[in-house]
């Protein structure tokens, strides 16, 4: 299947990243489905979805009518099936459990029809541990988007053994049309090119936080302001989730055995007191 052959995109799992990377691909033309399980998570989702947008109409980077074109092709649903029965282009963003994304791979091999290109969005978890739980594991791979997808311009498209030359060709050519900028890896490792990089930076410093040499706020102006980052990395860390940074280095524990790979600490403690960043009000920093 060319890029071209694309016309509707499926997007599973209406939390930040799936909401955002579902707009995206509506507001670049295509016709969008946007599935979850939670009936609460999808209107949600539209609420979070429409104030952005709006924000961005007043800042003159988006039309109102371009938002509403957008939001017109965007459809809200909590039934697999319908999501995915007409789907060209299916984008996994549930949950970092490999089991989870396992059982959804196989509903949605079933589901989706046969040309279909099934994707996860997922950086941790690597396309071949749910490409052979369906019957076509050519057509699987890693497109990843980065937070928060709306604005960040990069995707990683990760070409796993399993998958064909032309479904990496595919989803690189579909990311260009999403106005994003895709690079290709050809070959597999968990958290791929920038996060792994990223990785480094956080582990050094929360090794400088818990070793009192400096506060998360000291260590993120560090960044902004020496190193030229737009974001500090606890700010960075609030941003996704505590929860999402805590899963993350679990599943990457459980593939090296690297005891630096590990959650902190400190992650390990915020998450178990529900301190999950901005969207709990509380993390490294506390937001009202």
């Amino acid at each position: 299947m060319s890029v071209d052959q694309i016309k509707e995109i499926s997007v599973i799992g209406s939390g930040a990243m799936g909401s955002q990377i579902a707009m995206v691909a509506a507001l670049s033309g295509f016709d969008v489905k946007l599935q979850d399980i939670n009936e609460e998570s999808l209107g949600k989702a539209e609420k979070e979805l429409r104030f952005r947008l709006n924000k961005r109409a007043e800042k003159g980077k988006v039309s109102k009518q371009e938002v509403e074109e957008a939001f017109s092709r965007l459809t809200f649903l909590s039934s697999l099936e319908d999501a995915v029965n007409n789907s060209d282009f299916v984008i996994e963003a549930i949950i970092e459990n490999v089991e989870v994304k396992k059982e959804l791979f196989e509903k949605l091999d079933k589901l989706a029809p046969p040309h279909a290109i099934l994707s996860t969005n997922s950086s941790t978890i690597v396309s071949s541990k749910v490409a052979h739980h369906t019957n076509r594991p050519e057509k699987v791979c890693n497109f990843h988007f980065f937070n928060p997808a709306l604005v960040m311009e990069m995707v990683e498209v990760v070409q796993g053994p399993h998958t064909s030359e032309e479904t990496a060709q595919t989803a690189f050519e579909l990311a260009k049309k999403l106005n994003k900028t895709p690079i290709l890896l050809k070959k597999e490792i968990s958290g791929f090119v920038a996060n792994r990089i990223l990785g480094k930076v956080m582990n050094e410093a929360i090794y400088l936080y818990e070793n009192e040499i400096a506060t998360a706020e000291e260590i993120d102006l560090a960044c902004t302001k020496a190193l030229n980052h737009p974001i500090g990395p606890f700010a960075l860390i609030d941003l996704t989730g505590l929860d999402v940074h805590y899963s993350v280095r679990e599943q990457r524990y459980k593939e090296s055995g690297n005891e630096e790979d590990k959650p902190s600490q400190t992650i390990i403690d915020k998450v178990n007191k529900g301190e999950l960043g901005r969207k709990t009000g509380k993390g490294f920093y506390s937001y009202s």
